[in-house]
């Protein structure tokens, strides 16, 4: 608080500020201020972009030709010539073209070079085109609708601080790279139509940021390698911009747009945000169209400069993909192969690119060969995962959904609240002692599920291909840029990992004392207690699930279901029942089970007790094995809570 970088910004937000109100003041009054004192005048002769800024060769003016239009002017080698320095966003507000006159207000500057003899102009911002006749105002009006052709020029960062090891080859290149801005490209079609915009192709996303800016490239491209497709939850402050556009999916309410994480030749990363998808489009075909294929970016702008510190889950994404498994090149140096290296510190900072609304910005190469750089997810099995001694690991594995649990905390809305979902494999189901059979893998509300995955998950078991989880803490958390997929990638690197899928029943471990709550386990026990006041049952519709049947009007001896407007000839009797049991296992705890199921181990007792409703007639009866979710483990008093449940 009262920095330098605070003071920066207050001078920056006024300056902005009085330029608005400057312009707003011209426009509503319709004229030129009045007041000439101080002004320059010029007329462009020539228009250039460098470094974001727009050049213009002028020639200065002694005053404004109120009756010559600027095409009879005759230039007077006489009168003084300036280069006039534009910001991007007052060359966007003059939209002036060679023999404009240009009024520049104070406070201008004039900068004397050492070694020019060119004075340049700068703090421009306070400047107005000056339309001098009709025949000015027809052309302004005529050439509005043709985009102009502005000279660019780049300038890599190597001559820029002039280093050492640049050879001329390199010189060549970067002079050659002096392009003129073409219309935006849109498919491979146009490509061949604009032969200057195919030169115009970089492969450094750090240098056409440095010499575009954080407005937007639109004229060049970056071509780069697709490592990971995924989507995110777009904030609220994104959805405005996706309202004419289906999202790409919708994740219990939640707007999702589709990304790209991307590495160019140099190793660098930058995560693109794409927002003009339609929802019915699949995450799962992306993946396999667009994964490990070239691309080329035109038109991105930057949305934010993040950092390690800020983003731990992009970089932990980021480290799972560093070192490159090809050398890349160094920026600065001559780029022959000796001199490329993959011994390179890994990303210190990463661009986060958006695309600007209503173009197509994003050119993917399905014909093309995978890349050499791109890096396919590492499947290990469960058994191998378990045994990461590190934090915040990436890691992917194809594992069986036995069991699935939603949270059910009302004070958390639907769209944030965690999915549980217990997986195991053929590298844990083999396994005698010392891992468990099952375990559990958590998704949070950041991680998008598709619609395709939930409706599989809700019909049965299904393999799932879990790519680039996050490990840690003893715990498998699916966060963002986590994806979910139904079938294995055409490129993964197996590694050894036992890849088989299950053929036998799944086991689980049966209760004992190194079992955890949220987990779940195999009971077997006696029945020692049961809570009579909870025990009841009731008839349910066989066919729609309505618990709520009444007397059938014609027999008093028949069911009827309102919902289905039929007789229910076959009910399907569903109980409540929490019983106590005495488990071997826990000898020194009170095991309590609850069910409220239909169809299980427990339906003959239940059945027995329920009928008689004494006590007596299930006490000492043997029941086992039970499937069971634990909600709570307490010591004081020791207890155990579980609750019946039924593998998918």
């Amino acid at each position: 608080r009262g920095g330098l970088a605070e003071r920066l910004c207050r001078l920056q937000n006024r300056e902005r500020s009085a330029i608005s109100f400057w312009r707003h003041q011209c426009i509503s009054d319709d004229n030129i201020p009045s007041d000439k004192s101080g002004v320059l005048i010029v007329r462009i002769l020539e228009i250039f972009e460098e470094c974001t800024i727009h050049v213009t060769i002028c020639q200065q003016l002694e005053q404004s030709p109120d009756t010559l239009s600027p095409e009879d002017a005759v230039i007077n080698a006489e009168e003084p010539i300036l280069k006039v320095l534009f910001t991007r966003e007052t060359a966007a507000h003059l939209k002036s073209r060679p023999q404009d006159v240009i009024h520049i207000y104070p406070p201008w500057q004039k900068l004397l070079l050492q070694n020019g003899d060119v004075p340049v102009i700068m703090n421009t911002y306070f400047s107005q085109k000056v339309l001098l006749s009709e025949h000015s105002e027809a052309r302004e009006k005529t050439h509005g609708l043709t985009k102009m052709l502005i000279r660019k020029n780049i300038i890599s960062l190597a001559q820029t601080f002039r280093l050492d090891d640049l050879d001329d080859e390199l010189q060549r290149e970067s002079s050659d790279n002096q392009i003129a801005c073409a219309p935006q490209i849109h498919n491979n079609r146009d490509s061949k139509q604009h032969p200057s915009a195919l030169s115009a192709v970089n492969d450094s996303l750090l240098e056409m940021v440095e010499s575009q800016g954080a407005v937007g490239w639109r004229e060049v491209q970056v071509r780069v390698v697709i490592q990971r497709v995924y989507s995110l939850p777009a904030r609220e402050g994104c959805r405005s911009h996706i309202q004419g556009n289906k999202p790409l999916l919708s994740n219990g309410g939640m707007f999702c747009r589709l990304c790209l994480l991307v590495q160019d030749a140099y190793g660098m990363f930058s995560e693109v945000q794409l927002q003009s998808l339609s929802s019915t489009d699949d995450i799962e075909q992306y993946c396999r169209k667009w994964e490990g294929k070239f691309c080329c970016l035109a038109g991105m702008k930057i949305l934010q400069r993040t950092t390690r510190g800020r983003a731990l889950g992009l970089f932990s994404l980021i480290d799972s993909l560093w070192p490159p498994v090809v050398p890349v090149k160094v920026p600065g140096q001559s780029q022959d192969s000796e001199m490329m290296t993959a011994n390179l510190p890994p990303p210190s900072f990463c661009y986060i690119l958006t695309v600007q609304s209503g173009e197509i910005h994003v050119e993917v190469d399905e014909e093309e060969q995978i890349s050499n750089l791109y890096q396919p997810p590492a499947v290990h099995g469960l058994k191998e995962i378990l045994r990461i001694d590190g934090c915040n690991e990436r890691c992917s594995f194809w594992a069986q959904v036995v069991y699935l649990r939603q949270q059910t905390k009302h004070s958390v809305p639907t769209d944030q609240r965690e999915i549980l979902l217990f997986v195991t494999d053929s590298t844990l189901q083999n396994v005698v002692h010392g891992i468990p059979k099952v375990v559990a893998v958590s998704v949070t509300a950041s991680c998008v599920l598709s619609t395709e995955i939930m409706e599989a998950l809700s019909v049965g078991s299904r393999p799932v291909f879990f790519r680039d989880a996050l490990w840690g803490n003893g715990r498998i958390i699916c966060v963002e840029r986590t994806v979910l997929l139904l079938q294995k990638p055409l490129l993964c690197s197996a590694a050894g990992a036992d890849l088989s899928e299950l053929t036998g029943p799944v086991r689980l471990d049966e209760l004992d004392s190194t079992t955890q709550a949220s987990s779940i386990c195999a009971l077997r026990g006696t029945v020692v207690g049961v809570n009579e006041s909870t025990a009841f049952s009731w008839p349910t519709c066989d066919r729609c699930g309505n618990g709520k049947l009444e007397l059938c009007p014609q027999d008093r001896e028949l069911l009827y279901c309102n919902q289905c407007s039929d007789i229910v000839t076959t009910p399907v009797l569903k109980m409540q029942l929490e019983v106590f049991l005495s488990c071997p296992s826990r000898s020194q705890s009170t095991v309590r089970v609850k069910n409220r199921m239909s169809r299980t181990v427990f339906l003959l007792t239940m059945l027995l007790f329920l009928q008689t409703y004494e006590v007596q007639s299930v006490l000492g009866k043997e029941v086992g094995l039970l499937n069971c979710y634990i909600q709570s483990l307490t010591t004081h008093p020791n207890c155990v809570a579980l609750e019946e449940i039924v593998l998918l």
